[in-house]
């Protein structure tokens, strides 16, 4: 990704921004996300968000607490990818989580919350 000129001639990092109510919230810059590790955001409401990046650049936002142990210890997970699908694993018990949907790729039944998120 490329980085972008401001008009005064200087340039910043692109933002990592989640969709909450219908409108853009700013996380962090993308510059503090490093390939295969999480990183914990709190968000206005409260809740806390995981979000990884990938090699290909692609960034990835879901909700951080393990819905099996009920430690937000998502962002601590170790990624991976599964028939081409990338996904997390829990630091706690090894569940792992699609980061696309949210679904849990060892109990059918069990999903995490999932963000839509873009580099701005």
């Amino acid at each position: 990704m490329t980085l972008a000129p401001e008009t005064t001639g200087t340039t910043t990092a692109p933002s990592v921004q989640l969709l909450l109510e219908n409108d853009w919230f700013t996380v962090c810059d993308l510059t503090l996300l490093t390939p295969g590790r999480g990183v914990a955001a709190l968000l206005p409401d409260g809740r806390q968000v995981a979000l990884f990046t990938d090699r290909a650049g692609r960034t990835y936002a879901i909700d951080n607490r393990d819905p099996f142990t009920g430690a937000a210890v998502l962002s601590r997970g170790l990624t991976g990818t599964h028939r081409g699908r990338p996904y997390v694993a829990s630091p706690l018990l090894k569940q792992r989580f699609d980061l696309e949907s949210g679904r849990c790729l060892d109990d059918e039944e069990v999903r995490v919350a999932t963000y839509e998120v873009r580099a701005a």
